[in-house]
């Protein structure tokens, strides 16, 4: 349902904080002239804690309206709130996204019990319209368990996992239990490539906001069964797989993609900041020896 490159797309503002909808849709078409299969709109990456509701639904029409079909649309709709999340699942539908994306709630520490609840009363909520899990406990403090998402697998449109961990002995157990009835995607860009080889079917990415096309053909050698090609670009993105989380994402990635297209600015929504000076200079130096130009970027 939701295999290949798939881009957690930043959420561009203007200087005063508002949505920038002119922007978001440049950056769309660029991701789908890349050739990406989908793109996330409102996930972590696009800042999705400090969206309203009613901004999030303009994000998702722009985004459905943008991308013309032509790439998959899976809305961001998880919060802590049970009830919330449902209803803006529902508020998602009505824009024409092709599934959700549904984090675990963070904050309130819930049981394995209480997850499989939150996720089933919000996918009963949609029915017909396919959820994604995302699994990071590393920004929501909780994590699902294998036993966890057996049981959610078994509810007819819970159709994958984006796994955040970064623990492939965990993934690689998800996979051989869970078989064909529930993708695994990776959420984490330095181990997608390995992912991949134990049975992962993509990646939903931070990455690929900035060089989408590198992310593309990553994943086209891969099906390709052109392993020595898949790791060489693994290879040539890694240090910048790095690079994007010297500061907490999104602040990273989306001032390279503001810097290196010059299709949005790099206004983030406090409690985030603008990059560190160091940082700045930290991340100049690395785009310079990667090859990749910054010709907006600040002097």
């Amino acid at each position: 349902m939701f295999r290949g490159v798939y881009t957690a797309l930043i959420t561009p503002f203007t200087p005063d904080g508002s949505l920038d909808v002119p922007a978001l849709e440049r950056l769309i078409e660029r991701q789908v002239a890349a050739g990406v299969h989908g793109i996330v709109p409102c996930g972590t990456t696009g800042e999705a804690a400090t969206l309203t509701d009613e901004e999030r639904a303009v994000v998702f029409r722009a985004a459905v309206t943008a991308a013309k079909g032509r790439c998959k649309v899976m809305a961001g709709v998880g919060t802590n709130d049970t009830r919330r999340a449902a209803e803006m699942a529902k508020q998602a539908r009505m824009t024409g996204v092709d599934g959700l994306l549904v984090v675990t709630p963070y904050y309130n520490k819930p049981t394995q019990e209480g997850l499989y609840q939150h996720y089933r009363t919000i996918s009963e909520a949609v029915p017909g319209l396919p959820l994604t899990l995302y699994n990071v406990p590393g920004r929501t403090s909780v994590s699902l368990a294998a036993d966890t998402i057996d049981r959610l697998a078994d509810l007819p449109d819970i159709v994958a996992i984006k796994e955040a961990t970064a623990d492939l002995t965990f993934d690689g157990e998800l996979i051989t239990r869970l078989g064909d009835r529930m993708d695994v995607i990776s959420g984490d860009d330095p181990t997608a490539l390995a992912l991949w080889a134990i049975g992962g079917q993509g990646v939903i990415s931070v990455t690929s906001n900035l060089l989408p096309e590198k992310f593309v053909a990553m994943w086209a050698a891969f099906q390709a069964n052109d392993l020595a090609g898949a790791r060489a670009l693994h290879h040539e993105l890694f240090p910048l797989f790095q690079g994007l989380f010297w500061e907490t994402n999104p602040v990273p990635v989306k001032s390279l993609v503001a810097w290196h297209t010059g299709l949005c600015g790099d206004h983030v929504r406090l409690p985030l900041a603008s990059l560190q000076p160091n940082t700045v200079a930290r991340l100049k130096g690395l785009c310079d020896r990667m090859g990749v130009a910054l010709p907006h970027a600040p002097k």
